[in-house]
């Protein structure tokens, strides 16, 4: 980060605090308080296999697909290294003020959704517990680096992004699932994701009122090599193709559902405060995002040629249907 860039943090950082505290009193004020205990069927439990003499997993046990297995996981993979994401964001942030108290109680909701989805799948043997335990030590052994280390603007933009991806996934993963209980939990986690990517919207909002130029340059940054959290997750690869094929997270939703609406709560193309640094980035977003675009479209032509090689073996493809 250059001097005059540092300059620009510390500036914001100081003058956005009475608008995070603002953000802090109405997220507190609309959150509703929910206890994952609630979203876990208890008395379909029984002992698992080890030192208490249980019964050993087996696939057969679990009602749900492979890809909502995957995608299960997937996302409590990625909730699972929440120590990893309130460092980064805590340096970025501070401390101090409405911005430690903020950051410390985005990290306490937060918390829930790891633990009420694992509780789910251990109740209802939903998936290998050994596996799962294993691949939660394989994922928070490598951790989380944010490629914006100590950089508030780039890591409130990432974060906006981030949470709306996340409640969509949650949202389309409960949906896939056919299984009420799993709906109803997924749906419950996504409320919350939406809520924190209210917070920091709004936060980069005031951030363009006050320096556009570098809230401008960080937005386009975030978009054009924007990559979800458990990215460097082992096997994410594969999991993450078949959640795109069945139509849980793909390009397309990532454009339309996620970047566009955020831009659009901007106002990033109506906007007539940029000069030089910000006019470059709005161009090269811009050219970004047309790219993209077509690169989506030809991801849903070979998805449903996919799709139609498949029903023509006598397989019924798992997906879930678009509007």
């Amino acid at each position: 980060m250059s001097e005059e860039a540092a300059k620009i943090q510390s500036r914001l950082i100081r003058d956005l605090e009475p608008v995070v505290a603002v953000e802090l009193e109405r997220h507190l004020q609309v959150q509703k308080n929910w206890y994952p205990h609630e979203y876990v069927p208890w008395s379909e439990g029984k002992t698992f296999a080890g030192p208490l003499n249980g019964d050993p997993w087996d696939a057969k046990d679990s009602k749900l697909t492979s890809i909502a297995q995957d995608s299960l996981v997937l996302n409590l993979m990625t909730e699972d290294n929440l120590p990893s994401y309130h460092t980064e964001i805590a340096i970025s942030m501070g401390r101090d003020g409405a911005w430690g108290t903020w950051i410390d109680r985005w990290t306490a909701e937060e918390g829930r959704h790891s633990i009420v989805i694992r509780d789910y799948l251990m109740v209802a043997r939903s998936v290998d517990p050994y596996e799962l335990e294993d691949l939660r030590m394989a994922h928070m052994s490598l951790g989380y680096q944010t490629p914006y280390p100590n950089d508030m603007l780039h890591t409130i933009a990432y974060v906006t992004f981030q949470e709306l991806a996340t409640r969509i996934s949650h949202r389309n993963t409960g949906k896939i699932a056919a299984d009420d209980m799993v709906e109803s939990m997924m749906q419950r986690i996504a409320l919350d994701e939406n809520l924190h990517m209210l917070f920091y919207r709004n936060t980069i909002s005031a951030a363009l009122e006050l320096e556009p130029d570098a809230a401008m340059r960080a937005i386009t940054d975030v978009v054009t090599n924007f990559e979800m959290p458990g990215a460097n997750m082992p096997g994410f690869g594969r999991k993450a193709v078949q959640i795109a094929l069945a139509g849980i997270y793909d390009l397309s939703q990532h454009i339309d559902e996620v970047v566009w609406p955020v831009l659009r709560a901007w106002k990033i193309f109506e906007r007539t405060d940029f000069s030089g640094i910000g006019l470059a980035a709005r161009d090269e977003l811009a050219t970004f995002l047309e790219r993209v675009g077509k690169e989506a479209a030809t991801f849903n032509d070979k998805r449903e040629i996919h799709f139609e090689r498949q029903i023509a073996r006598g397989i019924e493809p798992i997906r879930i249907a678009r509007a």
